[in-house]
């Protein structure tokens, strides 16, 4: 029973929208292991959607991925990372604010389904996991994260790291860079061009995100506005990955 306790409230202490996504992705890459939903079903494909309206698809592109002996550890990493960077970011910038959260995510869902459809991309969840890693990257960009070997640097390389990585032992890394080019655009839009810019706020989340995600008083910073790279009290496992504490950092000047 203690160990039932322990884990409910592991999974209550995940923030409501990094929940939903997190449960999402685990159940439909399972469902279609095990041959309850068809895998075919699950894919973005522009006909079928535009056609045939099976609007499901934009949803499952995003939480479906195969799991087979060779995509299988790549999946298990990216749900890690999809759990320890849109935990930490909806808890600290978006903290008590999950309807800007969702919105963030809606948004580079948008850009990554339109891109998914002009470069005929069937699967998603790379590039929106990656995405969200950004943001988290540019908003804590001087805290120093561990990579493989003992290697450190800034967060704000962590992308750059894990697309060249992923290019040279997989060949890939188009994924990594799609992910990196759309958080980047929410970023600039949300905050580089209204702040240093002094240019007009294009995005703005819709009032009625805030009907069924209300905003909780308390959060530990204002919306509209990067903070300063700070790691969270209580932080003592700085979301590493690939085995290693990759993630886990501390702010450049602390002892």
């Amino acid at each position: 029973m203690a160990a039932e306790n322990e884990i409910g409230e592991w999974f209550q202490g995940i923030p409501i929208v990094s929940r939903y996504w997190f449960c999402l992705s685990i159940i439909f890459p399972l469902l279609g292991r095990i041959g309850l939903l068809n895998p075919y079903y699950m894919v973005l494909d522009f006909g079928l959607v535009v056609y045939r309206f099976q609007i499901w698809r934009l949803i499952t592109a995003f939480v479906y991925y195969p799991i087979t002996p060779q995509t299988g550890f790549h999946y298990l990493i990216n749900l890690y990372f999809l759990y320890s960077y849109s935990t930490r970011l909806e808890s600290g910038l978006f903290d008590g604010r999950p309807a800007d959260f969702l919105f963030m995510l809606l948004f580079n869902a948008v850009i990554l389904i339109i891109i998914g459809f002009v470069a005929t991309i069937r699967l998603l969840m790379d590039p929106l996991v990656l995405s969200v890693l950004y943001v988290w990257c540019q908003v804590n960009k001087d805290m120093i994260v561990q990579f493989w070997f003992g290697m450190q640097f800034k967060a704000m390389y962590l992308p750059w790291v894990l697309a060249i990585f992923n290019m040279v032992i997989q060949g890939g890394g188009m994924m990594e860079l799609i992910g990196i080019f759309v958080g980047h655009m929410y970023f600039f839009l949300m905050f580089k061009y209204p702040q240093d810019f002094g240019g007009h706020r294009f995005l703005t989340t819709p009032s009625f995100f805030y009907k069924y995600l209300p905003n909780r008083q308390g959060g530990v910073s204002g919306f509209g506005m990067a903070p300063s790279s700070r790691r969270p009290q209580g932080d003592n496992n700085g979301g590493g990955g690939w085995g290693r504490n990759w993630g886990q950092g501390r702010r450049l000047g602390d002892d």
